[in-house]
């Protein structure tokens, strides 16, 4: 086996195999280890997180004993938090970087990352701390709660650039392409029409097309062509999802063509974000994480906006656990409501990663009422909305989702 496979396979298994993978002819570094410079640097980082006896990051300094992981090296110290974060951004890509911070947080209980405006500023943003931040805001003490929403702010930012000009473009192509326009524009040019009717004009010897006639598609938007309503589940499971479903809610709100509203809820409380969406950070910090569910009681609030059935899309973000005495009852108005031209899908979670834990039996009784039920990545959001405003098959859509899950997952 090579060096560098055996180097791999070190800072995989950690100190406990040094002996195993490093026999005396490809021993190298100091004190006889295989790591040396920045892959040990890479090991001390990750020991700090994931070995037994991980190092107390919250301690001001470590000094190495003799015989420890990478040898005697007296008044060497293992870095403070700062530095500790530090070092992670400089030897590790931005995603395993956000990684390792969310299982720093979670296996060392370093809340204080989240507590303290010198650490935020310097941990990388991620949906996982934000949910976290979000999750943790009644204990962000007063210093720090600028910090912990800017965090946010960059997070959502970053979620808006990559989903917005895609949503925008679902939404007006599927609300606008039946419609020609004059309105001459390259943007509007109508492809598919414009040869279809201009075949007779070809030219062999240029070996194109000549066109004589152009259609053009309407780029104009009538207000409120559909609504949009997004129900989202407050349990702290759906905490990374509530961030995408914050996000959608902010960009829908921008498009004329759409009414959006935005409700969370838990068994106790349904608050109405709709007037937040303008600023989707003060959307997310009004979300209460925790407490169980009440469907029921969400889909009745949500029907004071369902006014035209028809042309209403009622998106339930939740794991369907739902711990309320009204489950049956949500069963029943739910099937009504599809009955009466409702569309409507429940989003198990909005997630680039990891298969969503849900309820399969209530799952399995929505999709067969015609409510389907599957995770959804966030790059896919676009197109849900697309085709339930093109009258597409949502069954459909959701087997294909669960079919792109599925090859993420083995891939």
């Amino acid at each position: 086996m090579s060096i560098e496979k055996l180097q791999r396979w070190r800072l995989i298994l950690g100190k406990s195999a040094e002996e195993a993978l490093a026999p005396p002819a490809h021993r190298m570094g100091h004190a006889g280890e295989l790591l040396s410079g920045d892959l040990a640097s890479m090991d001390d980082a990750l020991d700090a997180v994931y070995s037994d006896d991980g190092i107390d990051l919250t301690r001001e300094e470590w000094e190495r004993e003799p015989g420890s992981r990478h040898g005697a090296v007296k008044g060497r110290t293992f870095p403070k938090v700062a530095r500790w974060l530090g070092e992670v951004r400089r030897l590790f890509p931005t995603d395993i970087v956000s990684l390792v911070q969310k299982d720093a947080i979670e296996r060392r209980g370093l809340k204080q990352l989240l507590f303290e405006p010198e650490m935020l500023a310097q941990i990388e943003p991620s949906v996982d701390l934000a949910s976290m931040i979000l999750s943790l805001k009644s204990l962000v003490p007063e210093k720090a709660k600028a910090a912990a929403r800017e965090l946010v702010r960059k997070v959502v930012e970053e979620l808006r650039k990559r989903l917005e000009s895609r949503m925008h473009q679902a939404v007006r192509g599927a609300l606008n392409r039946n419609q020609h326009s004059p309105f001459r524009s390259l943007a509007n040019l109508d492809w598919r029409r414009l040869i279809r009717q201009n075949l007779k004009h070809y030219n062999p010897d240029l070996q194109a097309i000549i066109p004589e006639h152009f259609s053009f598609f309407s780029r104009q938007q009538r207000r409120n062509e559909w609504n949009v309503i997004i129900a989202m589940d407050q349990s702290g499971s759906m905490a990374s999802s509530l961030i995408y479903g914050g996000v959608m809610g902010a960009i829908l709100a921008t498009m004329p063509a759409v009414e959006t509203h935005v409700v969370a809820f838990n068994h106790e409380d349904i608050v109405d974000l709709t007037a937040e969406m303008h600023d989707p950070v003060d959307l997310l910090f009004g979300i209460q994480l925790g407490g169980a569910e009440d469907y029921w009681k969400a889909t009745t609030y949500c029907e004071r906006f369902m006014h035209t059935p028809a042309k209403t899309l009622y998106i339930l973000l939740a794991d369907l656990y739902d711990t309320s005495p009204n489950q049956k009852k949500f069963e029943k108005r739910i099937e009504e409501l599809i009955a009466g031209g409702l569309k409507a899908v429940t989003l198990l979670a909005i997630s680039d990663h990891g298969k969503p834990s849900y309820n399969h039996d209530l799952a399995k009784k929505l999709t067969n009422m015609g409510m389907p039920c599957f995770g959804c990545s966030p790059d896919r959001l676009p197109d849900l909305l697309a085709a339930v405003l093109k009258g597409q098959d949502l069954q459909a859509f959701a087997n294909e989702a669960e079919k792109t899950a599925r090859a993420r997952e083995l891939a």
